[in-house]
């Protein structure tokens, strides 16, 4: 299950939400990104 994040309004929405139209359902925007996860740099010796 991917989780998209409204670019206008900021809310988190699944791909079940979305369904055939790629709407926000909160504010109807149309432009989604997909948040990155935080990466863990490690120090080499």
């Amino acid at each position: 299950m991917a989780v998209y994040k409204c670019f206008k309004c900021g809310k988190k929405i699944t791909n079940n939400n979305l369904e055939k139209r790629f709407l926000c359902p909160s504010c109807g925007s149309k432009i989604f990104y997909k948040p990155r996860t935080q990466l863990v740099k490690i120090k080499a010796i």
